[in-house]
């Protein structure tokens, strides 16, 4: 498993070589990449800023990626997300699964991203060309495609539980 929450963008590229050389013996590797928008919800987009916390953000990354090893047969996770102040285009976050077939790293993937949309610790703010900036909450439709992997529980246990 490898985590990283930083400033600087990466290539992808290169986070899915490294993650196929760690796990030459599958044969798939699905990935998530997320970018800025330019516009939300009728509002144009000039830079989003997120900001975290330092640690806990990791140490929750990490309970995701762990969560998803137990729910399918995965050989490898990566998660890069990015925080500070990003433009239009730029890469945010980068998911990405190694497993033996398709639909375990397919799943693992979106298992992972539906809870980064809407619990992993970061927050949005984003600012028009006009310098007015809002908070951004997760919407309900990631709400909801987050709850569909918990429909048996009141909360997620694995996910809701003490830092690693």
């Amino acid at each position: 498993m490898k985590i990283s929450v930083q400033t600087a963008d990466f290539d992808v590229t290169c986070v899915l070589a490294e993650l196929r050389d760690r796990c030459a013996h599958v044969g798939a590797v699905a990935c998530f990449l997320g970018t800025v928008r330019d516009m939300n919800e009728s509002r144009d987009v000039a830079v989003l800023t997120l900001e975290h916390y330092p640690g806990m953000t990791e140490r929750a990354l990490a309970r995701v990626a762990l969560e998803a090893q137990t729910r399918f047969p995965v050989a490898g996770v990566t998660i890069i997300h990015r925080v500070g102040a990003l433009y239009p285009t730029d890469q945010i976050v980068l998911v990405a699964v190694a497993s033996a077939h398709r639909h375990d790293a397919l799943q693992a993937c979106t298992f992972m991203m539906d809870y980064l949309k809407t619990h992993a610790p970061f927050w949005k703010k984003e600012t028009d060309p006009e310098g007015q900036a809002c908070w951004v909450d997760a919407r309900e439709s990631d709400a909801a495609a987050h709850a569909r992997w918990f429909a048996d529980f009141d909360s997620p246990p694995a996910l809701s539980g003490s830092a690693l």
